[in-house]
Formats: C-alpha cells, sequence, structure tokens
C-alpha cells in the first residue's frame, strides 16, 4: 500500500515535470527559428501580442518546424507590430 502511494506521488509530479519541459522545448524551438529571422524570441512574442495574435507556444513551435512560410509571415506581423 506504501508502494502504491509513493508511486501515485511520483506520478503526480512527473505530470507536471512533463508540462515544464515541453513548454522549455517549445520555447528553445521558437528562438532558434526566430533567430534566423533576425529578431529575438522576446520581441517575437511581443511583437504577436501588440498584433492581437493568439496562439500558443505549442502551435507556434510547430509552425516553425513544418510550415516555414507561414512562420515567416507571423514573423513580419511580429516586426511590423
Amino acid at each position: 500500500m506504501q508502494q502504491v502511494e509513493r508511486s501515485l506521488d511520483y506520478a503526480y509530479v512527473g505530470r507536471k515535470d512533463n508540462k515544464a519541459n515541453f513548454r522549455t522545448l517549445w520555447i528553445i524551438r521558437l528562438n532558434a527559428a526566430v533567430r534566423e529571422e533576425g529578431m529575438s524570441y522576446n520581441r517575437f512574442i511581443s511583437g504577436l501580442k501588440k498584433a492581437s495574435v493568439v496562439i500558443d507556444r505549442k502551435m507556434l513551435a510547430d509552425i516553425a518546424v513544418n510550415d516555414n512560410a507561414s512562420f515567416k509571415q507571423l514573423v513580419q506581423i511580429a516586426k511590423s507590430a
């Protein structure tokens, strides 16, 4: 019974850690993609917020990896804002 309770505790903590790890991965991917376009990550995110573009980091990272043309348009939107 003690082992089951301990396992449940570790599983709970592990699920929380996974969320943080994936967010870190998405930010790293975005930073690399934005730097290729000659912009910094924080300016990109603040530019998107000013332009009222509501896309989460998971989707932005997916677009950066899979659809380079769309990502370049998002960078241009962030730059203009």
